[in-house]
């Protein structure tokens, strides 16, 4: 089984990190790919961001399709692009976010997410409501540290992130949702000091992707996610 994994963003670095966490989750025989677009954002934080990546992205949802990928991860916590990325895909493709969601609330029947900075925060509250869980999810926090700085150890990112932990298990918490793939090397250490589980969406998305592959299963073609009669246009975003 081969799963892209793709960063939306343009940043290798996260790239590679993020395809580590991966890897370190897949089965003995399923094969990660990271992929990111040539063009597009540094880092996405925000809906503007989140914008001008989708073009990149589907370009690597094509390409990867052609290089035989079994499934598709977009490793943002927004789900950037995921309805468009289900049309042109004929695999299927999970966003982290909703994987996580998904993972943490059959462990816990309330969760909190922490994610980076605020203006990130209300697409997440967005993305919550449209999924359904609304009822399970208590908060979202933003930490304010820039997603590229999760990866700078100066930051104290970890610490930061834990203390938002904290926060929420004082409002009734029983899970966390960590909010930006940057954030996937972080789980273990926190779900062990706090003592509840502790969700990296790329870690849930690789369990989700393998078991629609085993299963068969790919997005639905009637509806919203049916294949666009326009893929050529994006071309001209070359």
């Amino acid at each position: 089984m081969r799963i892209a994994v793709i960063n939306p963003n343009t940043t290798a670095s996260m790239t590679e990190r993020i395809a580590a966490a991966a890897r370190s989750v897949a089965d003995a025989g399923t094969e990660i790919v990271g992929r990111q677009p040539k063009v597009g954002p540094a880092a996405i934080e925000g809906p503007f961001d989140g914008a001008l990546s989708v073009p990149g992205l589907l370009r690597e949802i094509i390409a990867a399709e052609a290089d035989g990928a079994d499934a598709h991860i977009i490793a943002c916590f927004d789900d950037t692009g995921l309805d468009a990325a289900r049309a042109v895909a004929t695999r299927p493709v999970i966003g982290i976010g909703e994987a996580s969601f998904h993972a943490v609330s059959l462990v816990a029947h309330s969760f909190c997410v922490v994610t980076t900075l605020s203006r990130s925060a209300p697409v997440i509250e967005d993305n919550i409501l449209r999924y359904g869980f609304g009822r399970r999810c208590r908060k979202v926090f933003a930490s304010d540290i820039p997603v590229l700085e999760l990866e700078n150890p100066e930051t104290r990112a970890v610490d930061t992130i834990s203390g938002f932990i904290e926060q929420a298990v004082a409002i009734g918490a029983e899970g966390i949702a960590l909010g930006c793939a940057g954030m996937a090397e972080f789980a273990f250490e926190l779900q062990t000091k706090h003592e509840i589980p502790v969700v990296d969406g790329v870690s849930a998305a690789v369990g989700l992707a393998q078991t629609l592959v085993h299963c068969r299963l790919s997005s639905s073609k009637r509806g919203i996610w049916a294949s666009p009669t326009r893929v050529d246009v994006l071309e001209s975003f070359r």
